[in-house]
């Protein structure tokens, strides 16, 4: 049975939304067609096949069991089993079974790359095949198998129970891939503290929606909670707390490595030359001392760009941060510089005059950016930058990658960078941190990144988007329900292919399942409407 869209996307006829919701209640979303974000290529079929948690297996093809172990497979293997089969251990074998009651889930990669961690070029196409007895997944990388939705996850979701309490898996196949390679999440730890523990938490929701960058904006205006090991005092007089509200180089580490085993990246934002008050309680003469009536009035702006000293620093910081941070970009911000500070500055005036700025303070900025860029360029870093550089700045050949965060005509600004040639990241229509219903999902879902008028060479520059939680209303109390399931919205948004995912009435009852999915997994998703979950959440 199909069920047309109107031509006007995410509008379908009542008469229709109603045949389809009593369709799916008589049938029960037990099929491909129920996983989130929404394959590519999906072959559904009602002929199923029985699960027993003592005869599942994980496993091999053979030329890679035999020439290497995959140890980020080999964890997800027993992390997923958990999944599967709530109470159940993997490798525990109690019961003697038939060989026809043993199912076995083959994985094959065409490249081993399990020692590695995922980037920008990372495959993630797969294809999934089950049938009687076993599936097979076979992935261009680890990525591919791994990521959420495609292999492991996909796989995952098409597991349901009966009302008896037994598991089955339907007869699928399923071709998938992206389509955009970059699927973000910014979380904000500088206005509010997050523990650590809630950011590992948000990356398994992230890995189960499908998700692939978690872009840590680090430090800001509040506090400086990163501990520097060239700098301490950054944190040790920048952090609300120095001991318990930091993020020591442990710390870190351990954030990185959880994500590598989910397949997602580490995007490290250290937003300057604005929004660097914090900094400065701990560096002395980074900032810009700001005048009033000639003579210092005890406040201070921006980093000061005039000073050789501030390059020093930047560079010492940054190399530091590259060798902590694996991934092979870096955010260097850039956004809402305030010139009054620069403007009351004597000494900066005296310098803009020199350079031949005139009064014209985005030139400065601009100078400052690029110097940072260069330092970055240096370390073999990509630096990707807010809009407002763009914006203001004559000189962009210097830019690789610029996001896209304000409101308005953002898909004007988007074609506007793509036109000079630049990648885009689009974050402008997905800002989740204020509060609303969440029913306004619908919003995040008819969101269309490539609707402008373009070449296909220009919206190929577009390679994301991603969901902004900005911290001033949000730590770890509601960060789970702000996020979810608002922004797996977004995340089937940037996944799937839009012909097939444009009508919000048919996307409904498949975003209500996958809610209860996260909250079976220990996910503090809000609810969309009125009902209920089979397995509801279970705090503690």
């Amino acid at each position: 049975m199909k069920v047309m869209c109107s031509v006007n996307p995410g509008h379908c006829t009542l008469i229709k939304y109603i045949f389809l919701l009593l369709i799916i209640i008589h049938l029960g979303l037990n099929t491909a067609e129920s996983v989130w974000p929404l394959p590519q290529i999906v072959i559904p079929s009602p002929e199923r096949y029985q699960l027993k948690p003592q005869s599942f297996s994980f496993g091999y093809r053979r030329n890679l069991d035999t020439k290497h172990s995959c140890s980020v497979l080999d964890a997800a293997f027993k992390r997923y089993f958990s999944i599967l089969f709530p109470g159940y251990t993997y490798g525990n074998d109690t019961l003697q079974l038939s060989e026809n009651e043993v199912f076995t889930l083959t994985i094959s990669l065409d490249h081993h790359d399990c020692q590695g961690y995922p980037n920008q070029d990372s495959s993630e196409r797969y294809k999934l095949s089950v049938f009687a007895g076993q599936a097979s997944l076979n992935a261009e990388t680890v990525w591919g198998s791994l990521r959420a939705s495609t292999g492991l996850e996909t796989f995952s979701q098409l597991v349901y129970q009966d009302d008896f309490g037994s598991y089955y898996v339907n007869k699928t196949e399923i071709e998938d891939y992206p389509q955009f390679n970059y699927r973000g999440i910014l979380l904000d730890t500088s206005r509010h503290y997050l523990p650590v523990q809630a950011i590992l938490k948000t990356l398994d929701a992230m890995a189960y929606s499908k998700f692939n960058v978690f872009h840590w904006h680090l430090v800001d205006d509040p506090s400086f909670p990163y501990q520097s090991q060239k700098f301490p005092d950054l944190s040790n007089k920048g952090a609300f707390h120095p001991v318990t509200h930091i993020y020591t180089q442990s710390d870190v580490r351990r954030v990185i490595s959880y994500a590598r085993m989910r397949g997602i990246r580490v995007l490290p934002e250290f937003d300057s030359p604005g929004h660097t008050k914090s900094w400065g309680k701990g560096q002395s003469e980074l900032l810009t001392s700001c005048y009033r009536g000639g003579t210092p009035s005890g406040t201070f702006g921006p980093v000061n760009p005039t000073l050789p000293s501030t390059y020093q620093f930047m560079a010492s910081l940054l190399k530091e941060v590259a060798s902590v941070f694996p991934d092979p970009y870096i955010h260097l911000g850039g956004d809402e510089v305030d010139f009054s500070c620069w403007r009351s500055n004597p000494y900066i005036r005296a310098f803009m005059r020199k350079m031949g700025f005139g009064l014209d303070f985005s030139k400065l900025e601009a100078f400052y950016i690029e110097k940072i860029v260069n330092i970055t360029s240096v370390l073999r870093k990509t630096s990707i930058v807010w809009q407002d550089v763009f914006d203001y700045h004559e000189r962009r050949k210097f830019l690789s990658v610029v996001e896209v965060w304000k409101q308005g005509c953002y898909l004007c600004e988007v074609r506007r960078v793509v036109k000079a040639g630049l990648r885009v990241i689009l974050a402008s229509p997905w800002y989740l941190d204020q509060p609303g219903p969440t029913h306004n999902w619908a919003r995040y879902y008819n969101v269309w990144p490539l609707a402008f008028k373009g070449t296909e060479k220009q919206k190929s520059l577009v390679i994301g988007g991603e969901v902004c939680l900005w911290g001033e209303y949000v730590d770890a109390t509601n960060l789970s329900p702000r996020l979810w399931p608002r922004a797996s919205a977004a995340a089937e948004r940037l996944w799937s292919n839009e012909r097939q995912t444009s009508c919000v009435e048919r996307a409904f009852p498949r975003l209500q399942e996958f809610r209860c999915k996260l909250l079976r997994r220990g996910i503090q998703a809000e609810p969309l409407y009125v009902g209920h979950c089979k397995h509801e959440y279970q705090s503690g």
